[in-house]
């Protein structure tokens, strides 16, 4: 029987926003490129076009041969699993496609395997092809197509000793088999050893060392603390360490940036404040996996994270930002001089949304919630970097410490700072660390 390999994607700029997706279909044996399609959609959100991709890639599969086998692979994390029935699809979007999609193939000769977005870079290209067509009021078209490009690898980490990727690998190998014990220990191992007639470079190693080995004691008094009121038999908590995105160009303007607008990038000090980030965590190497909210600024915050630490980026859609509707892009001064009556409300009330169709607080607290349940158990007992926004990680604190929707505006989140929470097997949660900015300066 053949096999075919079937990657897809989608993305939406905007979420909801101008979408697209892309799919290829190739040799299971050979690798070959049997098929590739793309589309424009039109205005639709992330996962509705990562299912179109879907299904358009199955469909081609099944042109090619309708007997054949097919392993599905896709960074979406949400289509794979509710596809592979241990997620329930609840968004009525969805709902219709993945019903057609497990019907183009007998359930028992499709298969689904989730792939970090690096490797899923062919049906990406495809897709913001057919996004960047749309734009121009076009479609895809295979004959301008220059998604089987190789994409340029990416460049080794570099950085003072304790700071390469194999090192960190070490230190979380060490944390997973001896429960967090020995983290200094193994991280040594990775430093050379030095001469002892090299002076003041001696010296500048040592004072490098040293601020390692404080970096690696606060990671490590964040993620097993020697005291608290846990008991010593639950095992090791999950712990997420909630990292805020770098700057965008709205960040200093303190504008409404949310789910529902631009989706902009990092600016280039949005940039710097991720590598710096990325400086601190490499030389702690506590930080087992990293996840990334959809959006643009935090899944490129991400990846230059994860490119230090030598890890894989996966992405969350529930980490998104809330979607602030007409508000997008505004400063709160005019929000408040073009909707008084309705910030007045919003204020007032976390069920309130923003103008014209935002998501309340209650919305988002809910998203979050479910989507910080989902990553529990994934992650259970590790230490998982969160890369997202203001809202969701305001929300998470609250939730962790029981206090009440208002309290989201009594705190101060920076971008590019960390937070922390550690969640215990019989559901309470402890808040280890909030807005540190101390890798910053």
């Amino acid at each position: 029987m053949r096999e075919f390999v079937v990657e897809a994607d989608g993305g939406s700029r905007g979420n909801p926003g101008p979408a697209g997706y892309g799919a290829v279909v190739s040799d299971a044996a050979t690798g070959e490129t049997l098929a590739e399609a793309a589309e424009y959609i039109g205005v639709a959100t992330n996962n509705v076009a990562e299912y179109r991709g879907l299904l358009a890639g199955l469909r081609a599969a099944r042109e090619l041969d309708p007997d054949a086998r097919v392993r599905v692979r896709m960074d979406s994390k949400l289509v794979v699993e509710q596809m592979s029935g241990r997620w329930k699809i609840k968004h009525p979007a969805m709902k219709p496609l993945a019903a057609e999609a497990a019907t183009v193939f007998p359930p028992d000769r499709v298969t689904y395997e989730w792939i970090p977005r690096e490797r899923n870079t062919h049906a990406d290209r495809l897709a913001n092809e057919a996004m960047d067509a749309g734009r121009r009021g076009e479609q895809w078209s295979p004959e301008a197509s220059r998604a089987d490009l190789a994409t340029p690898a990416v460049p080794a980490p570099e950085g003072p000793p304790g700071d390469a990727a194999a090192g960190a690998a070490r230190v979380r190998e060490a944390l997973a088999s001896a429960g967090g014990a020995g983290v200094e220990d193994a991280a040594t191992r990775d430093a050379p050893s030095r001469n002892d007639s090299t002076g003041a470079g001696e010296e500048a190693l040592a004072d490098a060392d040293a601020d390692a080995d404080a970096d690696r004691r606060a990671a490590q008094a964040v993620a097993t603390p020697s005291s608290g009121w846990a008991p010593a038999d639950m095992g090791a908590p999950a712990t997420f360490v909630l990292l805020r995105h770098g700057e965008t160009p709205l960040t200093p303007q303190k504008r409404f940036s949310g789910s529902g607008g631009s989706d902009p990038s990092l600016s280039g000090i949005g940039r710097e404040q991720a590598e710096k980030v990325a400086a601190a965590l490499a030389r702690r190497g506590t930080v087992q996996a990293v996840v990334a909210s959809p959006l643009a600024r935090t899944r490129e915050t991400a990846r230059i994270v994860a490119a230090r630490l030598g890890l894989d980026v996966a992405v969350e859609d529930g980490l998104r930002e809330t979607d602030f509707g007409a508000w997008e892009g505004l400063t709160f001064g005019e929000v408040r001089e073009r909707y008084p009556e309705d910030l007045d409300a919003w204020l007032a009330s976390p069920d309130v949304g923003p103008t014209g169709g935002g998501e309340s607080f209650a919305a988002t607290a809910d998203r979050v919630a479910e989507a910080r349940d989902k990553l529990l158990a994934e992650y259970r007992g590790r230490t998982v970097l969160l890369v997202t926004h203001v809202t969701p990680i305001k929300t998470m604190i609250r939730l962790a410490l029981g206090a009440p929707p208002e309290a989201l505006f009594r705190m101060e989140l920076s971008a590019a700072s960390l937070s922390a929470v550690a969640y215990y097997a019989d559901g309470n949660a402890s808040v280890r660390l909030f807005n540190d900015t101390s890798h910053l300066r």
